[in-house]
């Protein structure tokens, strides 16, 4: 099946990188790129239906252009480019763009500190991440080129990872000098034995293919240990589950995407 990457853009300063780190991935996963736009339609409260329905077609037209604007000075003419510009809700607009005949990444920024509790009550970007039964890259500002030689794989006992997705993820990656590091992160005094074996598991379930390892952080302070690990270099990614402790806890959610992901810049991938 073919690849494509759903871009989210917003015309907002993390446009432009999000646009260059997809297209230098998509050279790469020779993937298509469609770029997605969720209009804003200001109106006045008692415009009546047909003058809403053409303000919004102006606004929309308005959109696309910029859009267009953007792809012809940041994609090469070689990679194919698609266009999507509508005033619908996104939890409309993807569900039916994945029900296309495509193996589909979305990408969407992630914003700063400075909107750290926006961002932990429902921004953009966490509300495509809980709402989607797809795979997401969500990434911070800064990077611009895409890189793969680290993977960091979290791993939790309640909420197994999804092999199938995960595989899936894995095939937008060339496997050559790709090293995966499956983790867990125990608390004080936890007994990780059984978490162990399942590391080993996974370990050994990729080593066809990658060159595999696994680690346990453990202790009063195992954020302090994973940052050791996870330097906040280009060349990495950081892979959650959806619905893990990772995610849904807003302690492991604040670390993870304001220690690792945004001051750390590294992308963070999170699957269904």
């Amino acid at each position: 099946m073919k690849k494509r990457f759903i871009i989210l853009i917003d015309f907002s300063e993390y446009s432009s990188n999000l646009i260059k780190y997809a297209c230098d991935w998509s050279k790469q996963a020779n993937a298509e790129l469609l770029l997605v736009h969720q209009s804003i339609v200001l109106a006045p409260a008692l415009t009546d239906n047909e003058s809403r329905h053409q303000i919004a077609e102006h606004t929309n037209e308005e959109a696309l252009q910029k859009l267009k604007v953007l792809a012809k000075e940041l994609i090469p003419p070689s990679i194919k480019v698609t266009f999507n510009v509508s005033e619908s809700n996104l939890q409309l607009t993807l569900p039916k763009l994945l029900e296309e005949p495509y193996d589909n990444l979305i990408f969407t920024g992630i914003k700063g500190t400075g909107l750290l509790k926006k961002l932990l009550l429902g921004s953009v970007a966490l509300q495509v991440i809980d709402d989607t039964k797809n795979c997401i890259v969500a990434m911070p500002k800064e990077i611009d080129t895409f890189s793969h030689e680290k993977i960091y794989v979290a791993v939790t006992e309640k909420h197994p990872l999804n092999i199938l997705e995960l595989n899936k993820f894995l095939n937008f990656i060339d496997n050559k000098d790709t090293t995966i590091t499956f983790f867990y992160l125990a608390k004080p005094n936890e007994r990780t034995k059984g978490i162990e074996r399942h590391l080993k598991e996974l370990k050994e379930m990729f080593s066809d293919k990658y060159n595999t390892s696994f680690a346990i952080y453990e202790g009063n302070n195992p954020f302090n240990d994973i940052k050791k690990v996870i330097k906040n270099k280009i060349d990495e990614m950081l892979i959650v589950q959806k619905g893990s402790r990772l995610f849904t806890d807003q302690l492991f959610r604040r670390f993870l995407i304001n220690e690792l992901v945004y001051e750390g810049q590294t992308p963070l991938i999170v699957l269904p």
